[in-house]
Order: C-alpha cells, then sequence, then structure tokens
C-alpha cells in the first residue's frame, strides 16, 4: 500500500516539476516579468534537497514510529470510504493549520519556517524552498488524526497531496479566481499575501488548501489593490545566499537576546513569544506592527 502511494504521488508532481515551473518560467518572461532568478531558484531547490533527505530519515525513525505507538489507542469509527478521506481531507487541512499558526506565533518554531519566507520572489518553485528542519516535529500534529482513526500512512498520504495543491498556489500569474473559489479554498492571491512582508499582510492566511480555517478563526486577509505585496520577510537577511545561514540565521538571533542580561523570564518570552516580541519594546510583533499601521494614499503606495 505504501507504494501504491508513491506511484500516486509521482503522477501528481511530474506536471509540478516537468510542466508548470517551465511553462511559469517561460510565461514570466515572455511577459518581461522577472518572477524568477537563477540564484533564487537554485536556492529553492538546495533548501527542498536538504528537506526532503531529512524528511525520509525521520519519516522512519521518528514520523512513522510516534504514529503507530498512538494510533494503538485510536477510537472505533465505523468510517464510510467516502467519508474517510473527505474527513481525513479536512481534518489534516485544519491540522496544518494549526501547525502553521504556532509556527508564525511562537519564535522557536518560526525560526524553523523563516526559512520558507526568506525569498524575496514568488513563483512555483518557492513551494520548494522547504522549511528544512520540519520534519523534526511536523509529524506530531497528525497525532489527532490517527488517535480518530486515521491510518498513520493514509493522514501522512494526505499531506502529501495537500502539500502539492500548497505549491501550486504559489504564483503570480494567476490573479483572481471565481468568487465561490476564493471564498473557500487557498488561491494565489491569497497566499501572495500570505507571502507578502506589507505590515497588514504579515501572518495572514495560514491555509493549506482551505481558506475557511482563516475566515473561521480571525486571520484571513483579503488582497488588495492598493497593498502590492513585497515578498520577503520584515528584516533583511545578511549574505541570503550563503546555504547554512540562510537556515540558521533566526538561531542566531535568538541565541543573541538570550544571552542578554535580563530575567529568566524574558529569557524565555524570547523563545516562546511572537517574532517580534522585545522586553524593551525595540521591536515589534506582527500585531503591534498592525496595530500602529495606516494606509498611505494609494498613488503614494503604489509607487513605493
Amino acid at each position: 500500500m505504501d507504494a501504491f502511494y508513491k506511484h500516486i504521488l509521482v503522477l501528481l508532481s511530474i506536471p509540478i516539476y516537468a510542466l508548470f515551473i517551465p511553462f511559469e518560467v517561460i510565461l514570466s518572461n515572455y511577459r518581461h516579468r522577472k518572477f524568477y532568478s537563477w540564484r533564487e531558484t537554485m536556492m529553492n531547490v538546495y533548501l527542498n534537497a536538504l528537506n526532503t533527505g531529512i524528511d525520509l530519515l525521520l519519516r522512519l525513525v521518528i514520523g512513522l514510529s510516534v504514529l503507530y505507538f498512538f494510533y494503538q489507542y485510536h477510537v472505533s469509527i465505523n468510517w464510510n470510504p467516502i467519508a474517510y478521506w473527505i474527513v481525513l481531507l479536512f481534518a489534516e487541512d485544519l491540522c496544518f493549520w494549526i501547525e502553521h499558526f504556532v509556527d508564525h506565533r511562537v519564535r522557536i518554531f518560526w525560526a524553523v519556517h523563516v526559512t520558507h519566507h526568506s525569498s524575496t520572489e514568488f513563483n512555483l518553485s518557492t513551494g520548494f524552498r522547504s522549511s528544512v528542519l520540519m520534519p523534526v516535529y511536523k509529524y506530531m500534529y497528525f497525532i489527532p488524526l490517527v488517535l480518530l482513526g486515521f491510518k498513520p500512512l493514509d493522514a501522512i498520504f494526505m499531506y502529501s497531496v495537500t502539500q502539492i495543491y500548497g505549491i501550486l498556489v504559489h504564483t503570480q500569474n494567476i490573479k483572481k479566481l471565481p468568487r465561490w473559489i476564493e471564498y473557500i479554498f487557498v488561491t494565489p492571491s491569497h497566499h501572495r499575501v500570505h507571502h507578502a512582508s506589507n505590515v497588514p499582510y504579515l501572518d495572514r492566511n495560514m491555509g493549506m488548501t482551505f481558506i475557511i480555517w482563516d475566515r473561521m478563526f480571525g486571520t484571513f486577509t483579503e488582497e488588495m489593490p492598493d497593498e502590492i505585496p513585497h515578498y520577503g520577510i520584515t528584516k533583511p537577511i545578511e549574505n541570503p545566499n550563503h546555504p547554512i545561514h540562510i537556515i540558521t540565521h533566526e538561531w542566531k538571533a535568538i541565541a543573541k537576546d538570550v544571552s542578554k542580561p535580563i530575567p529568566l523570564k524574558d529569557k524565555l518570552k524570547y523563545l516562546f513569544n511572537p517574532p517580534g516580541w522585545s522586553h524593551d519594546g525595540s521591536t515589534k510583533t506582527s500585531k503591534e506592527l498592525q496595530k500602529e499601521w495606516r494606509p498611505l494614499p494609494s498613488d503614494h503606495r503604489n509607487n513605493v
């Protein structure tokens, strides 16, 4: 069954690697839009290769072992086969939303996730710009699924399928889709907001497949015509093409903050509070920045 899943994923992912990315490269060049650069694209490939290697190693050693341990204690539900996969799709996507929310709101997890947001470009290859160390803990978020009776391999398979969808929304070539799609599903427009460093867009639109979670939990923001997304993170990275620094830069910043002569409770806050928190107010969280944000006149904003 594991081999069957692998064959399905290969068939699903081939169009992304072999068709969609080259097509987008050609299309962006034809339109004279510099959506791709060799340096950023190669960095995306490098980070994805590291993530894949760690993921394959830990999936057997940690991921499946942990999930099968908890699966022993699952509740017995007589699932209809169709309902089983539909519920798993929604449940897995909700678990991803929770993981993604934590990644953005707890600094030690942001230190892992920030790599994915570090590119100043936004294209299909950005979807492969993986958070290298995420395989260390991401399977923990699947524990509720296996306790509900979903098989560990099924949960991992569904995550992989939705991740393929999540890669496809990393594009600037698709503007707005029909309203009903924009209301239910994560679209390129929604995900451009998520990757933008504009203050009103920070920590918004966390979903992978469905945008309904963001609408339900208050983290949804529409892409605004007068607020053009600027991609990357709020604080530029020194030497962003260094293969080690791109992964460890936020950990270095945390170590610097924790080494300050401050009370232990403040040291812990530098680990577990949202990114941007500071004991002296010298830096601000996304919520604090958004409270202070005032929109600029549209004519000025579009020329920034």
